[in-house]
């Protein structure tokens, strides 16, 4: 699928199919998390797999009582390790942002493989850390359902968006 294709399509999707993710699949679209950027290289990801149903559903419960999180057959939970950056401003929080860049990853290559996901970061953070047993330092920072959509309409393109020529300015704002 044409890396653009991907972009105008790529929805959050709050319907999935019993179908399950290969292993390949699943995989490969954890794989291109992993290749994300982060500052000073330092990775501080982990991606919690959350597959038997009734977790599943104990998950959705701590994502605001989402129900569809439990419906799809993989959920994962993106944790990052809590770092300092001496280099910028964000200090203690760049984790943050290298943690988000590897979700957005995942989103896109799940697009390209015809699986939906969806930002979930309405959720009980520190019910989610003791429920994925998480270390300390490393927290909860978005979850993601991960399955085929139970909708063949799920994927369309992206509406609604503000025109290009009202975001870009030259030189100052």
């Amino acid at each position: 699928m044409d890396f653009y294709e991907v972009l105008r399509t790529r929805r959050s999707v709050r319907g999935y199919s019993d179908k399950p993710v290969a292993d390949e699949v699943l995989r490969r679209v954890l794989g291109a998390a992993r290749m994300a950027p982060s500052a000073n290289n330092k990775q501080p990801w982990h991606f919690i797999l959350v597959r038997q149903a009734a977790r599943r559903a104990r998950l959705a419960e701590l994502c605001s009582g989402q129900s569809f999180v439990g419906e799809a057959p993989v959920v994962v939970v993106f944790a990052g390790k809590r770092y300092v950056d001496p280099y910028t401003w964000i200090h203690d929080n760049m984790f943050l942002v290298d943690v988000t860049i590897a979700v957005d990853h995942f989103t896109l290559a799940a697009r390209a493989e015809g699986l939906g996901t969806c930002w979930i970061g309405a959720f009980e953070k520190e019910g989610v850390q003791r429920f994925c047993a998480l270390p300390a330092l490393v927290e909860p920072i978005m979850i993601s359902p991960l399955g085929y959509p139970s909708s063949s309409k799920a994927f369309h393109e992206t509406t609604g968006r503000k025109a290009l020529e009202n975001l870009i300015h030259e030189e100052t704002f």
